[in-house]
């Protein structure tokens, strides 16, 4: 049953605004039609179950086929074809699926609307984390994309990480408004062809990826439990490790590369603590994700904390094919890698269990 709009929440607009040289990202609908929904339990506090989860992903099914999952909490949905079926504007059909996920879930969820995936996700990120249920639009409009965009940091922009911001900060280009009014052969010079391009069109938001359904998940994770509450940090660690290693396995073995790494550690009392971190390029690289979850768990400084398990996932998974990797000439990461695709052979050829880490820790 179709919810009346009426007794609805209304979806917030972004204001319109002009600024010369700016282009937005239309995708042939001539109005805003990729949805990028975050699922929110308890008021925006914890992300819903893995069960809830796929229950949301068939209720957005039932608007569109055209659903591509990010797990743990969110999906894009592209609308276009559902418009004239239901009678409403992309924002109408969010609000659609919010009531729907109140009423079955009890799960709310902040949804933003817009001519492509990049504009949806940013819109829907402008939302206070505290405040679930938030529908917000960027009208497919040049002014308005212009407007949406102008001030937003480089670290706003899809792949820009603080590296490049600082980069590009340092060139006075400290928001998007001032990168897509840059020449584009200043960029190339500052960032070099391929990503120059890239960062433009998005500063300009630009944004050609279409929504994939079926696309291969873009998070991965592992968790490990303990026998019993773990105190020891030095066994911590060797858990991190052998998450480490065995998620840099699933990824190489799909060719995949990951942009970040999430730490959660569950202690005795059932809570939890989380950490992400961006890393310095997407990989796959097993002393990289290893490096980076001991960074994650040092930082938190648990001295005697009674932890239950620990677990760690990748997001941001993208095609290895699609992703740069500095060369650094170091021979001993040149071997290193090296020994790692001997390794992964191995693993093919007699299994898992064929190479480990030195510091396996095996609690099966």
């Amino acid at each position: 049953m179709t919810p009346d709009r009426a007794d609805e929440p209304r979806a917030d607009t972004a204001g319109p605004a002009t600024r010369s040289g700016a282009a937005a990202a239309r995708s042939g609908g001539g109005e805003p039609h990729v949805l990028y929904v975050r699922f929110q339990e308890g008021a925006g506090r914890g992300a819903p179950g893995e069960d809830v989860y796929q229950g949301l992903l068939a209720l957005l099914g039932e608007l569109t086929p055209v659903v591509e999952a990010l797990p743990p909490d969110a999906a894009f949905a592209d609308v276009r074809g559902a418009l004239r079926y239901f009678g409403r504007d992309a924002a109408g059909l969010a609000e659609i699926v919010r009531v729907r996920a109140l009423a079955r879930y009890g799960v709310d969820c902040t949804v933003g609307v817009a001519a492509n995936p990049m504009l949806a996700r940013m819109a829907a990120q402008d939302a206070a984390p505290d405040t679930p249920g938030t529908v917000r639009t960027v009208p497919d409009d040049p002014g308005a994309v212009a407007a949406f965009l102008a001030r937003k940091p480089p670290t706003a922009l899809p792949g820009v990480g603080p590296a490049t911001a600082r980069t590009l900060c340092s060139y006075g280009l400290d928001s998007a408004a001032r990168i897509a009014d840059a020449p584009l052969g200043t960029l190339q010079r500052i960032l070099g062809a391929s990503a120059a391009r890239k960062v433009h069109a998005w500063a300009r938001g630009v944004d050609p990826a279409p929504v994939t359904p079926n696309a291969p998940a873009r998070a991965m994770g592992a968790e490990l439990r303990f026998r019993h509450d773990e105190l020891d940090p030095a066994r911590r660690r060797r858990a991190l490790l052998t998450l480490a290693d065995g998620l840099g396995v699933r990824l190489r073995t799909s060719g995949q590369v990951a942009a970040v790494l999430v730490l959660t550690v569950r202690y005795a009392d059932r809570s939890t603590t989380t950490r992400s971190r961006t890393l310095a390029e997407p990989t796959a690289h097993t002393p990289v994700l290893t490096a980076a979850a001991y960074a994650l768990h040092d930082a938190l400084g648990l001295q005697r904390a009674r932890v239950r398990a620990v677990s760690l996932r990748v997001e941001g998974v993208t095609d290895a094919g699609l992703a740069a990797h500095q060369l650094t000439f170091d021979p001993a990461d040149e071997k290193s890698r090296r020994l790692e695709a001997a390794a992964d052979r191995a693993r093919a050829r007699f299994g898992p269990s064929a190479v480990r880490p030195a510091g396996f820790l095996d609690v099966a």
